[in-house]
């Protein structure tokens, strides 16, 4: 694989995770926190090192930081009882980058994890960053007070399309093409909401600038996404891996993921409390950044 995916893993591992982080009303995070970067740095040394016990270790550190991130997850059900269409968004942006920490782990060892080729698997660790965690922490974002049904919807289809991708890796690429199907919609309909709340965003230019990219970003990432699942599914001609990795991934990195997460960041919510996403809760304003 080129160059270009553990560039853009990097820019997960570093970046976003610990940017999404910040923007969940979540003190018992607070130990993760402190402990991802280290944590990241370690893991992005592993994409660089030969296959062998050096990189395996490396991405086990990862992997550990990703399992705790996910353990959070049935805490956190505990804590608020709610499966709320953005806790339910956040849940999931919890428990997906163990996903990525698990392929990673696989690859750097040359272990081809449930018959997956070690290409397939070294995708999967940006794939789980992005349209796992930072795409449902998203779309559990704008699913905030007065968007509605559409923001259920948003906020539901999401992390149930990104599901079903994950299965169909483990059934068919027809069943991956269906999961596709609905990722896309829910991310359209992301996209859609996000492009509304740049009317919301006042004087801010920066802010709406990033929320305008990260919503037209999504229109052609996921186009490309739908044309590769359907090209796999029936033989039609359709991108290759690479080129996959330098248009929908990168794309989808910088243009929504970034963007949406700094637009978000820079907004200031009104008090909450406790046991919910702070944008789903209040209606933010775009005042400046979050203290």
């Amino acid at each position: 694989m080129t160059v270009l995916v553990p560039l853009i893993v990097m820019l997960g591992m570093l970046v976003v995770i610990p940017l999404g982080l910040s923007l969940l009303d979540a003190p018992e995070l607070a130990v993760i926190r402190r402990c991802w970067p280290t944590a990241a740095a370690v893991g992005a040394v592993a994409l660089w090192l030969p296959r062998g016990p050096a990189a395996v270790g490396c991405a086990a550190v990862y992997a550990l930081a990703t399992l705790a991130l996910a353990a959070q997850a049935p805490l956190r059900l505990a804590r608020t009882r709610s499966l709320a269409a953005p806790e339910v968004a956040v849940l999931t942006a919890l428990v997906t980058p163990a996903v990525a920490g698990i392929a990673l782990v696989a690859e750097r060892s040359g272990h081809r994890l449930f018959g997956f080729g070690l290409d397939i698997l070294a995708l999967t660790v940006p794939h789980f960053h992005f349209a796992g965690f930072a795409a449902a922490l998203i779309a559990g974002l704008v699913c905030r007070a007065g968007t509605g049904r559409a923001g259920r919807i948003a906020a539901l289809s999401v992390p149930v399309g990104t599901l079903l991708v994950l299965a169909g890796y483990f059934v068919d690429d027809w069943a991956e093409l269906a999961g596709a199907l609905v990722l896309t919609c829910g991310m359209w309909l992301v996209g859609l909401l996000t492009w509304r709340d740049i009317g919301a965003a006042g004087q801010d230019r920066t802010a709406r600038a990033l929320l305008g990219t990260s919503a037209v970003v999504l229109v052609a990432t996921m186009l490309l996404a739908l044309s590769w699942a359907l090209g796999e599914a029936t033989g039609l001609p359709h991108p290759t891996l690479a080129w996959m990795a330098a248009t929908h991934g990168l794309g989808n990195a910088i243009g929504f993921a970034l963007c949406a997460l700094l637009a978000r960041r820079r907004l200031r919510p009104l008090p909450h409390d406790g046991g919910a996403l702070a944008a789903a809760t209040t209606t933010p304003t775009l005042k400046g950044r979050t203290a």
